[in-house]
């Protein structure tokens, strides 16, 4: 009879705490997403291997507003692409033209410079962080489905830590 109090026991803990880990893992991950735009900085998921090596593909990325004057060769910043590239592309700052207001760019992996310079106008900010293959998993949070994945994984956190509280006795 102790035997099973003590299997009951231990159960109830293990529940406990797998419904707490899991609530945590999923609040970390929300704060990986919210915390850094209250210190100004953006989030961008990699999508091209143009930067590879160094920012692989799939990696997150954490983007800090700069002006574009203070950005030097050699930074690497985030712009919005032309109407045909679309999208927000990442690459390396080659030359800086402050006269004509424009940054000339290149992505490591590629052989040549881009064939446009990219207008100040179209500058985001420069390249603080990388964290490889993060990426992926945070735009997956953020679409609907991962919305409603993290709320699952919540509730059942709560419902094991419930189930893990209720029988302790």
């Amino acid at each position: 009879m102790k035997k099973k109090q003590n299997n009951r026991k231990k159960a109830c803990k293990a529940c406990s705490a797998v419904g707490t880990t899991l609530i945590v893992a999923v609040i970390v991950l929300c704060a990986l997403l919210v915390l850094p735009g209250f210190f100004g900085y953006h989030m961008y998921h990699v999508l091209s291997g143009s930067m590879e090596p160094g920012m692989p593909v799939g990696s997150l990325i954490y983007v800090c507003e700069k002006k574009p004057e203070e950005v030097k060769e050699t930074d690497i910043i985030a712009f919005y692409g032309s109407a045909e590239d679309g999208g927000i592309i990442t690459h390396r700052v080659v030359k800086n033209n402050v006269v004509s207001g424009t940054f000339q760019t290149k992505g490591d992996a590629n052989e040549a410079e881009d064939p446009m310079p990219v207008p100040y106008d179209n500058f985001i900010g420069t390249v603080a962080v990388t964290v490889p293959y993060l990426g992926k998993v945070l735009t997956c949070m953020t679409s609907r489905y991962g919305k409603a994945a993290a709320v699952c994984v919540i509730l059942l956190g709560v419902v094991l830590n419930l189930a893990g509280a209720g029988k302790r006795q």
